[in-house]
């Protein structure tokens, strides 16, 4: 890869995360000189605190702090609202009052969940917010956050994320494969399902562009229902498993799921920068390593 982030220096928070694994290998692979922090680990940051945002920031002299960082237990945040903004919201808020003041961009990861999930269309960067949940409200108060704090951002929405680096939907429906002959999926959700080393190097290269400040969608493209990608995921692992489908409201979930959740990529292309490939051909790229056929 063309090291054309020589010289910048970049802060991942919530590096030990699904996607802050993979983001400080992207970053790091095209020449930046990378950290991480997180909630534990060898190095602590607790972005709801302000003054240990600002003491860890006026401290280095960062070009871009990513943000991976996120309370993402959708169904408990509807009981633990005020905590999930503290994450999602507060959190935000500190890092990009503390980018300001010291000349960082921040990148601002953030959900599908900030829209209603009714469309019938892939959403544009600019429609509206309905958010219909705790999660989403409180993602697209820190979604607002970020772009009243004044500071250069991108806010890179994204959705249905696997990954090597910790659990997800097709780790957990290869290991029910594994053990029922029948499983069943809903049928009635659609979405993109996206791999994080992809959302990673998007992210790298948004950067690497030099973009505008903006709201970007990092999401593959095309569309599936969890039913369909679960069938993707059987045949990749050579399950024999059927995948039979069913409704969400067979399923006694707290907090709303979007029925629609694609997301459109035309901010992408109007800066030049290439979105991720279709959800089918990076799911085959990304089988073996998500599923740990491949060593990483």
């Amino acid at each position: 890869m063309t090291s054309y982030l020589d010289g910048q220096r970049w802060l991942i928070v919530g590096a030990l995360g699904m996607l802050g694994q993979d983001m400080v290998a992207a970053a790091r692979g095209a020449g930046a000189t990378v950290e991480g922090v997180d909630r534990e680990g060898d190095r602590i940051l607790d972005v709801t605190r302000y003054d240990d945002v600002v003491d860890l920031l006026g401290d280095a002299r960062y070009d871009v702090v990513v943000n991976c960082a996120a309370w993402t237990a959708v169904d408990a945040a509807e009981d633990q609202e005020a905590a999930a903004f503290d994450v999602n919201a507060v959190g935000p808020q500190n890092l990009a009052l503390a980018c300001r003041e010291v000349g960082a961009r921040l990148v601002q990861v953030s959900t599908d969940y900030v829209f209603a999930g009714h469309a019938a269309a892939p959403y544009p960067e600019n429609a509206p917010l309905a958010p219909a949940g705790a999660y989403g409200r409180t993602k697209a108060a820190g979604e607002w956050a970020v772009r009243a704090a004044g500071v250069e951002h991108y806010v890179v929405r994204t959705a249905w994320l696997y990954g090597a680096g910790g659990p997800c939907f097709p780790k957990t429906m290869a290991r029910l494969g594994a053990e029922r002959e029948v499983l069943t999926v809903v049928d009635d959700q659609v979405g993109q399902p996206t791999w994080t080393v992809d959302l990673a190097d998007l992210i790298v290269r948004l950067v690497g562009a030099g973009a505008p400040s903006g709201t970007y969608h990092g999401t593959s493209q095309g569309q599936v229902t969890w039913h369909g990608f679960a069938q993707a995921i059987m045949a990749a692992a050579g399950l024999p498993a059927r995948v039979d489908p069913v409704s969400s409201a067979a399923f006694a979930a707290k907090a709303p799921r979007p029925a629609y959740s694609v997301l459109g990529h035309e901010a992408l292309r109007a800066v030049g920068v290439e979105p991720i490939g279709n959800w089918q051909e990076r799911w085959v790229a990304a089988a073996g390593w998500v599923l740990g056929a491949v060593p990483h």
